[in-house]
């Protein structure tokens, strides 16, 4: 059986391994045959965040032909304070409805 394992150590770079593996492997099968635990020392397979195809699964979830397997990073920054961030840095009228109003048109139209 065919699967891949994807991992992603930093942002816009992803390191992916093309897998033949037995019928019947887990998720820790694939990542432990991948290497990645080689890869990135400070973690183990146990306490990473696994997902099949962006489903969150669990390392003993069994995988079928042709599956992705992807091994997540924490987030270093909740996405909600980076989105309030970015909106307070460009301000109420750079963003979203307003950035692009018609020339004369009422404020929020």
């Amino acid at each position: 059986m065919r699967v891949t394992v994807a991992w992603s150590p930093g942002p816009r770079e992803v390191r992916e391994w093309a897998l033949q593996l037995p019928e019947g492997s887990t998720v820790r099968d694939a990542v432990l045959a991948s290497g990645w635990p080689r890869e990135d020392a400070s973690h183990g397979v146990e306490r990473a965040d696994l997902g099949v195809w962006g489903r969150r699964c669990t390392a003993d979830q069994v995988l079928r032909e042709g599956d992705r397997v992807e091994v997540y990073r924490g987030l270093l920054v909740d996405p909600k304070v980076a989105r309030r961030e970015r909106f307070r840095k460009q301000g109420a009228r750079a963003t979203g409805l307003f950035a692009k109003r018609r020339p004369g048109g009422k404020a929020g139209y």
